[in-house]
């Protein structure tokens, strides 16, 4: 049977997308160029952490979801969606590398009145700059008057069980009018509301605002959390207090580093053509160093902790917990976890860890013991250090056992540990 609805890349912000449209009744395929999460899939398995797990799969694919290896099923559907993902480059700028493999394969199939999504994360004007001429290119045909294209950020926060795909609303910018109207009337079935955008750049731009909003204000607070602790003050107690105000304030909180998938941009940094020259955002740029620093203020507390209980980082036993990026999943990505072990490693202490998401942990390609026995291994540990709070944690009784614990998260009840 022919499908609906194609998504080119089959990751974090591809999969819950053919989830929702299959929940719909949007008869769909999924489609990656690189083979492996074909493969995985195939077997019924999820090709990446943290995003849907096995049973979520197993129940698109009974619902008719089809991942293929054959690009050729890319000409024979109404609509198609590349999710290709854009990690950052060693420059700090985005590698749309996977975006133009994607747009490149579509552009060899694509079919008049196609509407053609792109909600990658991209720099603003990667929808007109680079993803419009891949397609025309390789097609024949013209954005705007033979096919329909949009850009369409994604927006999900993994483990979220209030705002799901179904009730976040869906920002939309078109090439022309007709475009708009043409992918608002896919996500509508999706999901209960459409925002329409005046343009690609000014969808483009809203997932740069909404990325950098959160690590400009998680840096604040981790600002604030070493002041609060050179000064002598409780910051969780103050976040609490401050959060009261009903308005002009949101509360962050504090942590050993900032993971995720959502990079924060500087568009002063990405490629723009001569016509349209970037300005740098000074301040995205301090909190990226901010950020950035807080696994060494980690390291340091560690140190410091150590050292007033009479022992020294180098041969101490340090157990870490939690080293996902976020509470109750096992996505890893650029979690801050993996520098601060590595960090310790090279002065000397002995790593352990314990994850109840992940079985399997490595540091420079090496195992990290994993504690089976929880209470055991805090108990036998010089420190222990909670990176992550994941639910299954009683932090009530860690506090009782651990010889010396650190809480990077603020998560443990007052008085009861060391808190960042």
């Amino acid at each position: 049977m022919p499908a609906d609805l194609a998504v080119i890349g089959l990751g974090h912000l591809g999969l819950p997308l053919a989830q929702a449209a299959v929940a719909a009744g949007i008869h769909t395929v999924g489609y990656d160029t690189d083979p492996r999460p074909y493969a995985e899939l195939s077997a019924g398995r999820t090709p990446v952490e943290g995003s849907l797990s096995a049973s979520d799969i197993r129940r698109m694919l009974s619902g008719g979801f089809r991942p293929t290896a054959d690009p050729a099923e890319l000409g024979r559907v109404r609509t198609a969606a590349i999710c290709a993902p854009t990690p950052l480059g060693p420059d700090r700028t985005l590698d749309l590398g996977a975006v133009t493999d994607a747009a490149r394969a579509l552009a060899a199939r694509l079919r008049p009145h196609t509407t053609v999504l792109l909600e990658s994360a991209v720099p603003p004007g990667t929808t007109e700059n680079v993803v419009r001429p891949l397609l025309e290119e390789g097609s024949g045909l013209r954005a705007g008057r033979d096919f329909h294209l949009a850009h369409s950020p994604g927006r999900l926060d993994p483990g979220n069980r209030t705002h799901v795909f179904a009730n976040t609303p869906k920002v939309i910018g078109g090439l022309t009018p007709a475009c708009t109207e043409s992918a608002a009337a896919f996500y509508g079935r999706l999901t209960d509301k459409v925002v329409r955008a005046r343009g690609p750049r000014e969808a483009e731009m809203t997932k740069v605002l909404e990325t950098n909003f959160r690590h400009v204000n998680i840096a604040l607070v981790n600002e604030m959390a070493v002041l609060c602790h050179d000064l002598g003050v409780d910051l969780w107690d103050v976040i609490r207090c401050a959060e009261t105000k009903p308005f002009g304030f949101q509360p962050f909180r504090p942590g050993p580093g900032v993971g995720g998938h959502g990079a924060p941009v500087d568009p002063g940094y990405l490629p723009y053509n001569s016509r349209t020259p970037g300005h740098p955002l000074r301040m995205v740029s301090l909190a990226q160093e901010i950020n950035d620093r807080m696994p060494s203020y980690v390291i340091q507390r560690c140190a410091t902790l150590l050292n007033e209980h009479g022992k020294s980082v180098r041969s101490a036993r340090v157990l870490l917990l939690g080293v996902t990026y976020k509470p109750d999943l096992a996505d890893q990505e650029a979690s801050p976890a993996r520098e601060i072990a590595t960090r310790l490693m090279d002065m000397g202490a002995q790593i352990g860890y314990h994850d109840p998401h992940v079985l399997d942990w490595r540091v420079r390609e090496l195992p990290v013991p994993r504690a089976d026995s929880l209470y055991e291994a805090a108990a036998g540990a010089d420190l222990t250090v909670l990176l992550q709070h994941h639910r299954t944690y009683d932090l009530q009784g860690l506090a009782v056992k651990a010889q010396l614990l650190l809480d990077t998260r603020g998560a443990t009840p007052a008085g009861a540990a060391h808190r960042l």
